[in-house]
C-alpha cells in the first residue's frame, strides 16, 4: 500500500463511498478522502433522474426498470421508509447508473438537487371498493408537499406525476408551481401511458397483432369515463364492429379496476404502471438528449379543449411537452364520450386547485 496508483485510489474510494459513507474516510495515515470527493459521480454521460415513493410497489420495479436505461446516469430514490434496503438491492445490478437513497424530509432536498427528471409515485394504492378519489385526501397532501420540494430545489426539471387520482394531483402541482413562481406547463406531464398500454394490448388482442405494433390515442383523463381511447384513430387503420368498441372502451377504462380486484385486496396495478412510467420517462429523456418525432399521450396544462388540464397527444423535446396536438377527427361514439368525460374531468380539476388554495 506504500504507493497506491491513482486508479486503485479512484476505485478504493469508489467502493468505501458506497460501504460507508461517513464523512471521512481513513486508507492511509496520510491519505485522507473525503466522502463528498469519493462518492462515484455516474460512469456514463446521461440524465439525472429522482423517483419520489421509490420504496412503494409501483417505485420498486419502477426504479429497477430506470436503473435499466442507459439513458439514465444518477438515479436518486427517495422515500418514507424503506430506502436504505430499496437502495443496496438496486445498486448492485451491473448498469452504468449509479443509485443513491434518501429517507425522509430532511433528505428530500438532497435527494432533489441537480435533478432533471423527477419522477412521483408515491402515495397510497387503491384497494378493492375504492375509486381513484377516494385516495383523494391521503395522496393530495403527498404530492402537494413533494412538489413544494420541487419548487425549492429542482424548480426547471420535469415532473412526471403519476400518483392518483392523476386528474386532480397535476392540478394540485400546478397550483404549488404558480404559488412558488416556478410553473412551466411544459414541464409538469401527469402519466396516462398506463391507460395507452392497456389500450394497445386489448386492441392487440381483438385484431390478433402484436401490441407493439398498434397504436391507441388515449385522451380525456385518467379514471374511469375520462379515459377515452380513440378507437376510430388506431394505427394500423382498422374498424370494429359497435359491440367490439363498446367493449374495448370498457375494459380500457376499467383496466385499473380488473387489477384491483384480480389482485383481492393485496395492491392495486403496480407493475403494469411501472412498465408505463418506464416507456413514458424514456421519451421524456429521448426528448431531453434532443431526438425528434416523441409524441405520446400525456394530462397537461391545455387548451384543446375548454378545461385547464386535458389528456392528448403532445409532443416532447427538450422543454417537456413542446407542443400539444388537437384531438383530431372523432365519430359519434366518441364526440358523446368526450362530452361524459369533460363533466367528470372538471369536477376533478377543480377538486385539485381547490385543495391549494383552500
Amino acid at each position: 500500500m506504500e504507493s497506491i496508483s491513482s486508479d486503485v485510489k479512484q476505485r478504493l474510494a469508489r467502493i468505501s463511498a458506497h460501504l460507508n459513507p461517513s464523512p471521512n474516510l481513513q486508507v492511509e495515515e496520510n491519505w485522507v478522502l473525503s466522502g463528498e470527493n469519493c462518492r462515484a459521480k455516474g460512469g456514463s454521460p446521461g440524465f439525472k433522474v429522482a423517483i419520489l415513493g421509490a420504496s412503494g410497489g409501483i417505485g420498486q420495479p419502477l426504479a429497477m426498470l430506470m436503473k435499466m436505461n442507459p439513458l439514465v446516469s444518477v438515479l436518486h430514490l427517495y422515500d418514507v421508509a424503506n430506502t436504505p434496503g430499496v437502495t443496496a438491492d438496486i445498486s448492485h445490478m451491473d448498469t452504468s447508473a449509479v443509485v443513491r437513497g434518501f429517507l425522509g424530509p430532511q433528505q428530500l432536498e438532497d435527494a432533489l438537487v441537480g435533478m432533471d427528471l423527477v419522477i412521483i409515485p408515491a402515495g397510497v394504492p387503491r384497494k378493492p371498493g375504492m375509486t381513484r378519489d377516494d385516495l383523494f385526501n391521503i395522496n393530495a397532501g403527498i404530492v402537494k408537499t413533494l412538489c413544494e420540494g420541487i419548487t425549492k430545489f429542482c424548480p426547471n426539471a420535469i415532473v412526471n406525476l403519476i400518483s392518483n387520482p392523476v386528474n386532480s394531483t397535476v392540478p394540485i402541482a400546478a397550483e404549488v408551481f404558480k404559488r412558488a413562481g416556478t410553473f412551466d406547463p411544459k414541464r409538469l406531464l401527469g402519466v396516462t401511458m398506463l391507460d395507452v398500454v392497456r389500450a394497445n394490448t386489448f386492441v392487440a388482442e381483438v385484431l390478433g397483432r402484436d401490441p407493439r405494433e398498434v397504436d391507441v390515442p388515449v385522451v380525456g383523463g385518467h379514471a374511469g369515463v375520462t379515459i377515452l381511447p380513440l378507437l376510430s384513430q388506431v394505427k394500423p387503420p382498422c374498424s370494429f364492429t359497435p359491440k367490439e368498441i363498446d367493449q374495448l372502451t370498457d375494459r380500457i377504462q376499467n383496466g385499473g379496476t380488473e387489477v384491483v380486484e384480480a389482485k383481492a385486496g393485496a395492491g392495486s396495478a403496480t407493475l403494469s404502471m411501472a412498465y408505463a412510467a418506464v416507456k413514458f420517462a424514456d421519451a421524456c429523456l429521448r426528448g431531453l438528449r434532443g431526438d425528434s418525432g416523441i409524441v405520446e399521450c400525456s394530462f397537461v396544462a391545455s387548451q384543446v379543449t375548454e378545461l385547464p388540464f386535458f389528456a392528448s397527444k403532445v409532443r416532447l423535446g427538450r422543454t417537456g411537452a413542446e407542443e400539444i396536438f388537437s384531438l383530431g377527427p372523432l365519430n359519434e361514439y366518441e364526440r358523446a364520450g368526450l362530452e361524459k368525460a369533460k363533466k367528470e374531468l372538471a369536477t376533478s380539476i377543480e377538486k385539485g386547485v381547490s385543495f391549494v388554495r383552500k
